[in-house]
């Protein structure tokens, strides 16, 4: 059980021949596991070989009424976010890019502020990011 953690993290075309052996015993033994294994197996592929935008769509409403049919709640806040935010999440397919340069950025922001020890000036602040990271 201990070592079959690590598959569980793998796409099935990565494993190896004792992980599928380790797969196979584990999916026998818990077949909730195999189930929710599937899923979240069928989300990375529709983000790793899905090109096109109204093809993604398809496969993330089919996804989503997987996840309501299965029953599982460990899925729910997963669901719920692509429930809600499903417009940003298809722009992911327009060209494959993702908003993690502008968090990084937004991460260096947080920092320097916090080795400012706050700000009381806004525009001096703005002034300094702009002249720091410009």
């Amino acid at each position: 059980m201990a070592r079959s953690r690590y598959l569980l993290f793998k796409s099935t075309e990565k494993w190896t021949e004792k992980q599928k052996q380790r797969a196979q015993i584990l999916f026998e033994q818990y077949p909730d596991i195999k189930k929710a294994y599937n899923l979240t197996h069928r989300l990375r592929m529709i983000f790793s070989h899905t090109k096109e935008k109204g093809v993604a769509y398809t496969k993330l409403a089919r996804w989503f009424n997987e996840i309501t049919e299965s029953g599982f709640k460990s899925f729910n806040t997963i669901s719920a976010t692509i429930y809600s935010h499903y417009p940003e999440i298809l722009n992911f397919f327009d060209n494959r890019s993702t908003n993690a340069s502008a968090e990084f950025f937004n991460a260096k922001i947080k920092a320097f502020r916090a080795s400012q020890r706050g700000v009381t000036d806004i525009s001096f602040f703005l002034f300094r990011l702009v002249k720091i990271y410009a």
